[in-house]
């Protein structure tokens, strides 16, 4: 009995070191497979003055074992100033492990990866606050200009990181790319979680069968959304008629 109850103890002692490092790594969820690589699509326009875009990913089904995908999406952030940190796939130790993204004042590491529309493996070059007012950056963003008018063009940035592998995951096989010292800086700042509707817009996105992979087969017909709640669009940007 006492050395059921030693192994039990020592058992407990540590999945709570595991969980403990999974949370300082910030590791949300597990997948013993790979995710998919990442669909090209293209951008809907920003339909309102402020949002920010947040890219589409993979996300995990731990009950079923299946990828679906969350569409890249306009959303508005927790307050002026806060920029978007994608989440992310890690592969470490023989597991793909998930990072949640997050809201802070700068940019942190969300992988190497190159989410396209501003998202190119570093930072987010697709825009930036002026004060309390978002001025997009044209040359990589489409924005709505009839409502938008805080624009810039800025061609520079286009060529860089950019790879035609389409690659879904940091860690062997995938990307390489290692946090930089201003991405060091930015994780250990204050950050805010995704918003509520975040949650929501991936909540609908695990509801919907046509978003696993087991069924779309990595090309989802609902690529993005001009915002949460709103309209869908394809892979080529056209809007999809609402089913009745």
């Amino acid at each position: 009995m006492k050395t059921l109850k030693k192994v039990l103890l020592t058992s407990a002692v540590v999945f709570f070191m595991i969980a403990a490092r999974a949370q300082d790594v910030g590791i949300s969820l597990t997948a013993n497979i790979a995710p998919p690589p990442l669909p090209v699509y293209v951008q809907p326009p920003c339909p309102v003055d402020g949002y920010i875009w947040t890219p589409g990913y993979w996300a995990f089904n731990a009950v079923t074992g299946n990828y679906y995908w969350v569409p890249g999406v306009w959303v508005d952030p927790p307050a002026p100033g806060f920029l978007w940190t994608p989440p992310y796939w890690g592969f470490v130790n023989g597991v793909y492990g998930f990072h949640r993204g997050y809201w802070g004042l700068h940019v942190g590491f969300y992988g190497g990866i190159n989410y396209g529309c501003g998202y190119t493996g570093v930072g987010f070059v697709g825009g930036r606050w002026v004060g309390k007012v978002f001025h997009y950056n044209t040359a990589v963003v489409n924005v709505n200009k009839t409502v938008v008018h805080n624009v810039y063009v800025d061609k520079t940035v286009i060529n860089r990181n950019e790879t035609a592998s389409h690659l879904s995951y940091n860690g062997t096989g995938g990307v390489t790319a290692k946090p930089t010292r201003d991405e060091v800086t930015a994780m250990k700042q204050d950050r805010k979680e995704a918003t509520k509707e975040q949650e929501a817009h991936v909540n609908n996105a695990s509801t919907d069968n046509d978003q696993f992979v087991s069924r779309n087969h990595g090309n989802p017909e609902k690529m993005s959304m001009d915002r949460i709640g709103g309209d869908h669009f394809n892979h080529r940007g056209e809007r999809l008629q609402k089913r009745k």
